[in-house]
């Protein structure tokens, strides 16, 4: 049997497990299965085992409930009213106005719940009702928040970046630190397209005509300092090396239950619900690692990944061309499913592919997260759309059309990061 016939059999296996409905995670163990029992001569059981046990025994995988469970913290506190307070007499001069701070608000909480449906419903929740109620354009507000929420899978401490790095055996502090620029790069250019719209289009704006003096927005921007010395101590301490991610985060859930205490809403009800979100969440996302990391050795068996790679190393495709198919290929399974689930679906296949051309996979992975980003925003499975769906009552293909603009901006920070690579490698070769 030839690989392409493998290929399609396995593939067409997995399609009709997820079109079924079975969970993603199960229907990566079961095509694992069939691949082993079917085209192997290798002893299932034990592989299976011993696949699963040594990819969950990890301690940098420890990394990932703690961070899952400080976003869930913060997100049950008082967070997002502090940070609205703390922003908006900053932007309310400047063209565009408080649509800004939808995009400095997600980018701040991005940088602390690492979640990119907890940064939309946590911002939206707040500024959606708040915006709307002062006038703002629905489109521009749905917009930005689908647009800004994704900087929670770039900006550190993000989950799928430690997915991917577990995946890939890649340095997940190095994953961290090249996620830096790149979110700084998307935060500027959303920045930029606001600004312009508004000067453009100054009649679809209130007028923000409360002006606060400089001792006001110093007041109000002491609100921020909580957050702000939250993200410097989880982020710095990595950068710095002090820290591994496992240790800031560990330190990062002390700090974000210190800080929902001292706001006044930690409660028992509080803290038994994050502890219970994270739970659920973090177990998920390890049963999908769980599923992958068993069909990656039971690829490796069959020998496809190994063949594919050297079917593509003979099609001698440029560099530009094979990330050109990615990001369709990307974008396309990100229509269909979660982030995660194509990140860890997709790496047994595509590393062996990646790294034939001669791609660094540290860049690579700041690459496919700004993919799985634009995916996030595509119909007829963006999380965030259905989120933002949810909180504005709209259908799917209106909060769509508002996000397109947003997708084209990460298109074109996709294309920067592929013209001038060290946007994303400067500060990991620096550490």
């Amino acid at each position: 049997m030839t690989v392409a016939t493998l290929s399609i059999i396995l593939f067409v296996l997995l399609f009709a497990f997820l079109g079924s409905g079975l969970w993603v995670a199960l229907s990566l163990l079961g095509v694992g299965m069939a691949a082993m029992a079917l085209f192997t001569d290798a002893p299932l059981g034990l592989v299976m085992a011993t696949t699963i046990w040594g990819n969950g025994n990890s301690w940098a995988l420890a990394a990932l409930p703690l961070f899952v469970w400080m976003g869930e913290i913060l997100f049950r506190s008082r967070l997002s009213e502090d940070m609205f307070t703390g922003l908006s007499p900053w932007m309310n001069r400047l063209p565009g106005r408080l649509l800004h701070v939808n995009i400095f608000g997600c980018g701040i909480f991005a940088a602390v719940s690492g979640s990119s449906a907890a940064t939309a419903a946590t911002i939206g929740k707040l500024s959606i009702p708040e915006l709307s109620k002062r006038g703002y354009p629905e489109k521009m507000v749905i917009g930005t928040l689908a647009g800004s929420a994704t900087l929670g899978l770039l900006i550190p401490p993000s989950i799928i970046l430690i997915v991917y790095g577990v995946a890939t055996e890649q340095s997940i502090a190095r994953l961290f630190v090249a996620g830096i620029v790149p979110g700084i790069l998307l935060v500027t250019l959303f920045v930029g397209y606001v600004a312009i719209w508004g000067m453009l289009n100054r009649d679809l704006l209130p007028d923000e005509g409360e002006r606060f003096p400089l001792r006001e927005k110093l007041r109000r921007a002491r609100r921020l300092l909580p957050v702000m010395g939250l993200i410097a101590g989880v982020i710095g301490s990595i950068y710095a090396g002090i820290a591994s991610p496992t240790d800031a985060a560990a330190v990062g859930v002390v700090l974000a239950l210190v800080l929902s205490w001292a706001s006044g809403s930690l409660n028992w009800q509080s803290f038994s619900e994050g502890l219970m979100g994270a739970m659920v969440t973090s177990c998920m996302i390890a049963f999908i690692l769980a599923g992958a990391s068993f069909l990656t050795v039971a690829m490796g068996f069959t020998g496809i990944p190994r063949l594919l790679a050297e079917w593509i190393g003979s099609l001698q495709l440029s560099t530009y061309t094979l990330l050109a198919a990615l990001t369709v290929f990307f974008v396309i399974m990100g229509c269909f499913l979660d982030g995660i689930s194509v990140v860890v679906l997709t790496t047994s296949v595509i590393m062996p592919m990646v790294q034939k051309v001669g791609i660094d996979p540290l860049w690579f992975g700041i690459f496919v997260v700004i993919v799985v980003e634009m995916s996030q925003i595509t119909p007829p499975v963006g999380f965030n759309l259905f989120v933002l769906q949810s909180l504005t009552g709209r259908n799917i293909l209106t909060v769509a059309r508002a996000a397109l603009p947003f997708f084209l901006l990460m298109l074109l920070a996709l294309a920067i990061i592929v013209a001038v690579p060290q946007v994303v490698t400067f500060l990991p070769e620096a550490m």
